[in-house]
């Protein structure tokens, strides 16, 4: 069976053209054959036909500004082309496979994986995963909304070309369409003309909720479901498995712009657009259930809830009547879309809560089931409730975070009207005050009062009594989880619950609204969890508000400034240990723990294979329940389609499916005393070198010239600002600004520097290849480890990365560059020795991309380190430069 009539070399090759067609009429014959010259100088010296790539920079060079900027854009125009053709090439892969019966990590191997268990281990299994991809509004994604509409349809284009059987007149009208597409594009300003505001994330999120994994999450459930019945004997029924979440609208750390109106606006409108869905699911379902009520029974509970809804809503049910006679599934309908009409609304008779709605879809589907329209129910009723159990009334929950020390001053601030100097109090004597604070009945400060506070402080008052206002409109489960950003003592986790409290949001022992989630980053927080966490379980109040949230805590870990601060190596051991020692902390206390892991879209900042990175979490952290972020361009690259959207969620749950197993049937990861020391070996040398690396005298210099780092800062890629005080060090720099810096100039320092420096440390101290051969065959997390850099190594470009190397004060570049190169040099060799290779990754299709792409990148970096080098830039040189920046994400497909 033919699934497909295209390849991707048909797709690259066609739509390359077509681009150079519409460049050529939208500008000149001789514009075109300027972009034809420097892509054939890159190709050429790539493939060795040029002995350097002086041709080339010279021929860029000898541009104007306008010519520049066209070649610029023609470079940048053909990547956004280039990535739908690939992701076409992932669609066909995972159709083929599919089809097949190829597909790694489908949901049909993790079934047949959980057969070899008993019933009750399956369901036990089942009852416990819930997954919670958890969207961010952090700034790395490049491209305009406009632009990646544009570039949707020609997506479109695409798949109706490949996988439909067209007239040669058909095809044509295609090519057409995609033509006026590529035309228009070429039109459209790339670079952004404002900065991004943040409810224009909060919007950019929702789309892919609303518009892919609303309708893909079903499909899953429906796969999992029919593999389950293959694998397993019973009947079981599959249970919520996916929560989705937000952070894009409220989260305030580092962000003055998200104000409490901004995290209303976001709650109203998402709730708008899931009950639309709602609807339209209610409508399509009542054009299927058009029975006759005279030759069916309905039975006593449906004609009962019938009945309710039509005392609540007299004037609808006489017209869902006089529309629908002797059709009760569809007057049953038409009231429910009623109900979901007032919900929020003056007028009664709304739903209260989603479990109402989920109440009257079962007491449908019984009805059906009693009439023998069991299909009727698998193919058309179940899908609308497991959307429902997914998304709530809320399409993501929000999840608030903010920085510890902004509370620690709201509070101060606040209690120093009442006499008391809480900057004054040592740490015990701050969490005494907190404790018994919470436990008494009468508030401390009035959250209303905030004439007296600075800016910052009034904010933090003015959220929480927003807060409860916010739960009370939209239920508690809308925005029901608080983290935060940089703790590291038990008391910046209890002046949330103070706050939370005195808002009404807490009320214990009977009630608490929110999770409150402590964000483990910096290696003194990671160090001292047991000393974090102890007290706080250990906490008569904090003890009663886990009561509340049954006994679970979420706790999360940054990826992003664990590894700014310690580098690569050191970063993962340490949250690796760290995982562990959590659990063990959550394990004597009985308290049941939710890992939320602050992953970014590069390795560096613990991107990669979402499901190899589940696979390789220590078996005593895996409960089941897991949380993670999706950030920026990475959102894009795995939710903008449907057939990715899904095969993304399915890789994820197939991990986490027989993680949990794992973790059940051998609570402990058997890792040797051996390889442990073998780690703490290599991680200590490599923190130390890479913290030489950073503070030594000039490296920062070094950075701001050997990078575009000036550039990016000014770009209007997210809301939030590119560093938390303005000052000019790394440890200010946020950490994608940090790590996007790196990618433009294709020195990816942050996702492998400091490797080799720790492998040879191991060595020299008596370790052997031939052990870390065997931790790489038999360790998940040190294999994933070195995998993950493999990656970021074989994206690396010294060549290029010289370039940019020059443009820096040449005593900085002669004490940078060789050292960074040589550490290159030597954690390839290693990385290839360890793993008993004889090229860096393990992924076939990598190394074809990287083959495609890179001789595109490259006249864009020349273009940018020339423009960079320029003391006084025009206007147009100006967003030549910026446009660069935007090309080469694309062709990297990765910002920060």
């Amino acid at each position: 069976m033919r699934l497909h009539n295209r390849e991707v070399r048909q797709d690259v090759r066609e739509l390359g053209a077509l681009l150079g067609d519409v460049l050529e009429e939208q500008t000149s014959r001789k514009a075109f054959e300027t972009v034809e010259s420097c892509r054939r100088a890159a190709i050429d010296y790539r493939s060795g036909e040029l002995e350097s790539r002086e041709p080339l920079v010279t021929e860029l060079r000898n541009l104007s500004p306008y010519q520049q900027r066209i070649v610029a854009r023609g470079f940048t125009t053909y990547f956004e082309l280039i990535n739908l053709a690939e992701e076409r090439e992932r669609v066909r892969t995972i159709r083929t496979d599919s089809h097949e019966g190829t597909l790694d990590d489908s949901l049909e191997t993790a079934a047949q994986e959980l057969g070899e268990a008993d019933v009750e281990t399956v369901r036990q299994v089942l009852d416990d995963v819930l997954i919670e991809p958890t969207f961010t509004a952090h700034p790395t994604e490049a491209r305009r909304k406009t632009v990646k509409s544009k570039l949707r349809e020609i997506s479109t284009y695409l798949e109706t070309l490949d996988e439909r059987l067209l007239t040669d007149k058909e095809e044509s009208q295609v090519w057409r369409d995609i033509d006026a597409e590529i035309t228009s594009l070429w039109q459209t300003p790339q670079v952004r003309n404002r900065q991004p505001e943040p409810e224009d994330e909060a919007r950019n999120v929702q789309w892919y909720l609303e518009n892919t994994l609303f309708d893909v999450v079903g499909e899953v459930y429906d796969e999992l479901d029919d593999a389950i019945d293959e694998e397993v004997p019973g009947d079981l029924e599959i249970p919520k498995l996916f929560e989705f979440r937000s952070w894009a609208g409220s989260d305030r750390d580092g962000n003055p712009y998200v104000t409490p109106d901004v995290t209303a606006n976001t709650l109203e409108r998402q709730r708008s657009v899931v009950l639309e869905r709602y609807r339209e699911q209610l409508k399509r379902l009542s054009g299927v259930l058009s029975q006759d009520g005279s030759r069916i029974d309905a039975g006593s509970a449906f004609q009962a809830s019938l009945e309710r809804d039509r005392e609540r809503l007299p004037g609808s049910a006489r017209t869902a009547e006089e529309r629908y006679p002797g059709e009760p599934y569809r007057q049953k309908l038409k009231l429910m879309r009623e109900r979901l009409r007032r919900v929020g609304d003056v007028r009664p008779g709304g739903y209260d809560d989603v479990d109402a709605l989920l109440d009257d879809l079962e007491i449908i589907a019984q009805s059906l089931r009693n009439n023998g329209a069991e299909s009727v129910v698998d193919a058309h009723v179940d899908p609308i409730r497991r959307q429902v159990a997914t998304f709530g009334f809320s399409l993501a929950s929000l999840d608030l975070r903010e920085h510890q020390a902004k509370h620690t001053d709201a509070i101060a601030e606040a209690l120093e009207a009442e006499g008391i100097d809480y900057h004054g109090l040592s740490e015990d004597e701050r969490v005494e005050f907190l404790t018994d604070a919470v436990l008494q009945d009468e508030p401390v400060i009035d959250l209303g009062d905030t004439e007296a506070l600075s800016d910052d402080s009034a904010r933090v008052l003015r959220l929480f009594d927003s807060l409860a206002d916010w739960q009370t409109e939209y239920g508690s489960h809308a925005i029901d989880t608080y983290a935060i950003s940089m703790t590291e003592e038990p008391s910046h986790v209890l002046e949330v619950l103070f706050l939370a409290d005195q808002a009404g949001v807490v009320s214990l022992p009977e009630h608490s609204g929110i999770d409150i989630v402590p964000l483990l980053e910096t290696e003194y927080a990671l160090s001292g969890a047991r000393r974090i966490m102890g007290t706080l379980f250990e906490n008569e109040a904090y003890a009663q508000a886990l009561e509340a949230r049954n006994q679970t805590q979420e706790i999360m870990l940054g990826y992003s400034d664990s590894n700014k601060e310690n580098g690569f190596l050191a970063a993962n051991w340490s949250l690796y240990k760290n995982q562990r020692r959590l659990g063990e902390i959550c394990d004597d206390h009985d308290v049941t723990m939710r890992l939320f892991h602050g992953r970014g879209g590069s390795i560096s900042r613990g991107g990669g294979p979402m499901n190899e990175a589940l696979l390789a979490l220590p078996n005593s952290t895996v409960t089941g329940q897991v949380k993670f972020t999706e950030q920026g361009e990475a959102i894009a690259e795995k939710y903008a389609n449907p057939r990715i959207a899904e095969r993304n969620i399915e890789q994820m749950l197939n991990a986490q499916l027989r993680a949990r197993k794992q973790s059940m049937d051998q609570p402990e990861e058997e890792v040797s005393d051996e390889w442990v020391e073998a780690m703490e070996t290599m991680a200590d040398a490599a923190r130390r070198e890479y913290r030489d690396l950073l503070e030594s005298d000039g490296f920062v210099q070094y950075f701001e010239q050997a990078t575009p780092i000036t550039v990016i800062e000014d770009l209007d890629l997210g809301s939030r600002p590119a560093s938390r005080s303005g000052e000019r060090t790394v440890e200010d720099l946020r950490a994608i600004p940090w790590v996007f810096s790196w990618t433009q100039s294709r020195c990816i320092l942050p996702g492998w520097y400091a490797i080799a420096t720790g492998v040879e440390a191991y060595l020299d101290d008596g370790g052997s290849v031939e052990t870390l051969q065997e931790m790489y065959d038999e360790w998940p997390f040190f294999r994933t480890t070195l995998d993950n850099a493999a990656l970021s190594l074989s994206r690396t470009e010294l060549e290029i990365a010289e370039r940019y190397a020059d443009m820096a004060d040449e005593d900085l570049r002669d004490r940078f560059f060789p050292r960074v190169s040589d550490e290159y040099e030597r954690t390839a060799d290693l990385i290839t020795e360890i793993g008993q290779r004889d090229r860096l990754h393990t992924r076939d299709w990598l190394g074809e991309n990287l083959e495609r792409r890179n001789p595109y990148v490259d006249p864009l970096n020349m273009l940018q380190v020339y423009l960079l080098n320029r003391t006084h830039r025009t206007d147009i040189e100006e967003r030549t430069l910026r446009l660069t920046v935007k090309g080469i994400a694309a062709g990297m497909k990765n910002t920060g």
